[in-house]
């Protein structure tokens, strides 16, 4: 089970090692939690009448086709985008958004997604959201909960009977190291590299999230799947943006692994790991 925020999440993070699993006969659900409805419009080419005033249904259309294109199963959670507040001081949050839902009551529909799918790994994002969107940090919160919540019998009792997840895992998928061997190979090239005045940009102290990676999960040959799952996002994703600068068989060849942080777990396993579900088939 992969627990994100907005529609387009799923496919921006860790979304070839879902199509990985997928293909290999694993279930895989991607939970939801928003429905991104104060989203903003990112592709110009979809910035047209009709987009922006209908973006909650048009982002829903736009989720089910990326889940078609990772071959996973997909449930919406219902609760309200936050928003990304923007300004200093920052403005406060809308009313009635996911961010401002108090944890328990938050926790409780994911538990019940959990205890109905029955994963044996649940992917999230770390502490910091990955960045520090509210949602984002929500969905942290929430998907640590609900891992640890999901197999107490006195936990949640309506939610249904208990089941006991056994990996839990942050997605990290800026790691500067990735991003430098594109930026290498874009200049030796002689292309655009949109990456160069953010590698310069980036401070010494901010640290590099490999230090924190436990697993990586060889998955370069479902790139070509997430890129359509990307791309499925039409109002969130420039076809023509970064996430495409790159050409494909050059990210299979330079980095075809996607990380993650082993955040908890209730089996043995070894690291470094190049599986998920490490130490769970051995069980």
């Amino acid at each position: 089970m992969a627990v994100h925020a907005h529609p387009d999440d799923e496919s921006s993070k860790a979304a070839a090692t879902l199509a990985k699993y997928a293909a290999e006969g694993h279930e895989v659900l991607v939970v939801t939690l928003t429905g991104g409805e104060r989203g903003d419009i990112l592709n110009p080419a979809m910035d047209r009448p009709g987009i922006l005033e209908n973006l909650p249904e048009v982002r829903r259309g736009e989720m089910a086709a990326a889940a078609e294109a990772l071959g996973v199963q997909h449930m919406w959670l219902g609760f309200v985008d936050s928003g990304l507040p923007e300004g200093d001081p920052l403005p406060p949050l809308p009313d009635g958004c996911f961010a401002l839902v108090p944890l328990e009551e938050a926790t409780e529909p994911l538990v019940k997604a959990v205890r109905e799918f029955k994963p044996h790994v649940i992917i999230t994002y770390d502490e910091n959201g990955g960045y520090p969107h509210p949602d984002h940090i929500k969905c942290h919160e929430v998907s640590v909960e609900a891992f640890e919540k999901a197999g107490d019998p006195e936990a949640f009792p309506d939610a249904g009977a208990p089941w006991t997840p056994l990996k839990l895992y942050y997605t990290h998928g800026f790691i500067r190291d990735r991003i430098y061997r594109f930026s290498e190979e874009l200049e030796k090239a002689g292309m655009e590299n949109p990456f160069r005045e953010w590698l310069a940009k980036w401070k010494r102290e901010q640290g590099d999230m490999m230090a924190r990676v436990t697993t990586q999960v060889e998955a370069s040959e479902y790139f070509q799947q997430r890129d359509d799952a990307l791309r499925a996002h039409a109002t969130q994703i420039d076809p023509n943006g970064f996430f495409f600068a790159v050409p494909l068989e050059w990210q299979q060849r330079l980095w075809p692994t996607e990380e993650f942080e082993l955040a908890q777990t209730r089996v043995q396993t070894a690291i470094p790991e190049n599986d998920l579900f490490a130490g769970i088939e051995e069980q």
